[in-house]
């Protein structure tokens, strides 16, 4: 495997990491479990972090002159940071809707 494969394999192993943490915010919060939920949220924000990062300095790299292939596996990798990122914005709204439900019931 290339230096650009497993560049590629390692954003798209961080930012699948991060969904899971949002998605599983979102089962703790359906709990009731906020603090475990925003716990969970910062743990994927912390993996998207690092597959942004590593995503960054490719566009940096590209940037500055130098041509990157642009292959299947980068537009898979920038597929699944799209989706960390709208998966991200959904466990947030959840977050809140589950916040209110409990306030409701108590």
């Amino acid at each position: 495997m290339g230096e650009m494969e497993q560049i590629v394999f390692g954003i798209i192993s961080a930012v699948g990491m991060a969904k899971s943490s949002y998605v599983e915010a979102m089962r703790a919060a359906a709990d009731g479990k906020f603090e475990e939920a925003e716990e969970k949220m910062k743990e994927g924000d912390e993996f998207y972090s690092k597959g942004h990062d590593v995503h960054m300095d490719l566009v940096q790299k590209e940037a500055s002159g130098e041509y990157l292939s642009p292959g299947l596996l980068l537009i898979h990798a920038e597929d699944q940071m799209m989706s960390a990122e709208l998966i991200r914005l959904m466990a947030e709204e959840n977050m809140k809707l589950n916040k209110k439900i409990e306030e409701l019931k108590g």
